[in-house]
C-alpha cells in the first residue's frame, strides 16, 4: 500500500506548487481560429513572432509576449487538429466509397479532401 500512495503523494504535491504558481499567471483570451485558413495563418504569423522573440534576451517583457502569443497558436492548433480528424475522416469516405466503385461519391469526397489537405500541405 506504501508503494501505491508515494505516486499519488508526488503528484498531489507536484500539482499543488503548479497550481500555487499558476496563481499569479494572466490568462489571454488569443485570436480566434474559426476557419483552417486562419488557424494556418495564425499559426504562421505568430510562429514568426515566436522565433523573433527566441532570437533576443528572453527577460520579463519578452516572457510575457510568448505567453500571450502562445494563447493564439494554442486556439490555431485546436482548429487544424479539429479539421485533421475531419481530414481523416473524409478520406475515410474516399477509401470506402472506391471499395464500392461508386465513382460520384470518390469524386465528392475526393474533391472536398483535396481541398482541405492542400489548405494544410500549401503553407
Amino acid at each position: 500500500m506504501r508503494i501505491l500512495m508515494l505516486p499519488i503523494t508526488l503528484t498531489a504535491a507536484l500539482m499543488s506548487a503548479s497550481i500555487a504558481m499558476a496563481t499569479d499567471v494572466e490568462h489571454y483570451q488569443g485570436a480566434s481560429a474559426d476557419t483552417l485558413e486562419q488557424a494556418l495563418a495564425n499559426v504562421e504569423e505568430y510562429n514568426k513572432r515566436l522565433a523573433t522573440l527566441l532570437q533576443g534576451e528572453l527577460d520579463n517583457t519578452a516572457l510575457t509576449e510568448v505567453h500571450e502569443l502562445t494563447y493564439t497558436l494554442e486556439n490555431a492548433l485546436e482548429k487544424i487538429r479539429d479539421e485533421g480528424a475531419v481530414l481523416a475522416a473524409r478520406l475515410e469516405d474516399v477509401h470506402k466509397a472506391s471499395e464500392r466503385y461508386d465513382a460520384v461519391a470518390v469524386k465528392q469526397q475526393g474533391d472536398i479532401y483535396l481541398d482541405t489537405s492542400r489548405a494544410l500541405l500549401n503553407r
